[in-house]
């Protein structure tokens, strides 16, 4: 039987795309979806309509999904908890502590957002690389009394870092990282979003609070669990975020420094045999290839990757050797900020803890 789930600020950009990927999904039955009061009562289809026109405000690629159109909007506060196993919560971070911790008393919560994120009790999880973290819920559960959980997803920006430095973190070790993102405008949501006349023909240099997160999740998710808590990998981070006029997925330009010797050649068979001994890919939402390696110069490229294995697959090129360093390789990445780093790897995560009957 599938779990009912509720999807919590559904009007939203991130909300749309939870709306598209849990169409017809094998496990899991949206019945019911919450927006803002402005929204609720409306019919889905209506919800996002532009009230000054006949314009329907629609973010995915994808088109509407036929089970939701007429599905009534309610009030967050109107959710019946009584009838769900499972929140998909997409809401700003400033309203989803109080709101993500109200559903946890009684089910999971999976978010993301970061209100949660920064909890010693609350492990941040990406499929296949941190999945040990996993056990930390048990002790969430406990120290809060909750009969259910919050568990997030990272920043998108830490989603592709954290995937691509997990398999040389294991192999080599590491020392330091340097990472300059690309990110697109669609990561600053529609508000307060991104003005057309600041991006266009143009490269905003600083994202408000992006840079802490980055260095704060990917060593969290780096971790080991030990005794309850998270020992963060002791790895040094400097990372300059950039917005690009790009429209979706973040491209990252990353060096590191490695403990032992390490060369491409070796780090295209680290990401092939992490990516075979991955006990994940039998998930729905799993892609046949969680990395793809590109030889040739140009790539990635968000225009040409983005939509590899519809956005979950994280392309990574221009391999080579670091000369700054003794031990050192660079790299470039390019992660789908709406896809793998939003609502569609939030929803893989669902899948892995259902398997894992946290769910």
């Amino acid at each position: 039987m599938k779990k009912k789930v509720a999807i919590i600020g559904v009007t939203g950009s991130v909300g749309q795309e939870f709306v598209v990927s849990l169409d017809n999904h094998p496990w899991f039955d949206v019945v019911q979806i919450a927006a803002s009061k402005k929204s609720a009562g409306k019919n889905y289809i209506d919800s996002i309509k532009d009230p000054n026109s006949h314009i329907i405000d629609w973010h995915p690629s994808s088109p509407i999904s036929d089970y939701i159109k007429t599905m009534k909007v309610e009030e967050v506060e109107d959710l019946d908890v009584h009838n769900l196993d499972l929140v998909f919560s997409s809401i700003e971070s400033n309203a989803a502590r109080e709101i993500e911790s109200k559903f946890a008393k009684h089910i999971p919560v999976i978010s993301t957002s970061s209100a949660y994120r920064y909890e010693e009790d609350v492990p941040i999880l990406i499929p296949g690389i941190n999945d040990a973290h996993v056990d930390l819920i048990d002790t969430q559960k406990k120290n809060r009394n909750w009969n259910g959980f919050v568990a997030p997803i990272p920043n998108c920006t830490t989603t592709g870092l954290a995937i691509t430095l997990k398999p040389l973190y294991e192999k080599f070790g590491t020392n330091k990282v340097i990472m300059t993102s690309m990110q697109a405008i669609s990561g600053a949501g529609r508000t307060p979003g991104v003005s057309a006349m600041d991006i266009t023909d143009n490269i905003i240099p600083y994202i408000p609070n992006e840079e802490k997160k980055v260095r704060v999740e990917t060593t969290k998710i780096l971790g080991k669990l030990t005794d309850g808590k998270i020992k963060h990998a002791d790895i040094k981070i400097s990372c300059t975020c950039t917005r690009v006029p790009v429209i979706d997925g973040h491209t990252e330009s990353v060096s590191i420094e490695t403990l032992k010797p390490i060369d491409p050649t070796s780090v295209k068979e680290s990401y092939k045999k992490y990516f075979h001994d991955l006990d994940i890919l039998n998930l729905p939402s799993s892609p046949p290839n969680y990395y793809e390696i590109h030889d040739e110069p140009t790539r990635p490229q968000p225009r040409i990757d983005r939509e590899i294995n519809d956005g979950m697959t994280t392309s990574i090129g221009r391999l080579e050797k670091e000369s700054i360093f003794d031990n050192g390789i660079k790299y470039v990445l390019f992660s789908h900020n709406k896809k793998m780093g939003s609502a569609k790897g939030a929803i893989l995560l669902a899948e892995l803890l259902y398997q894992k009957g946290k769910i």
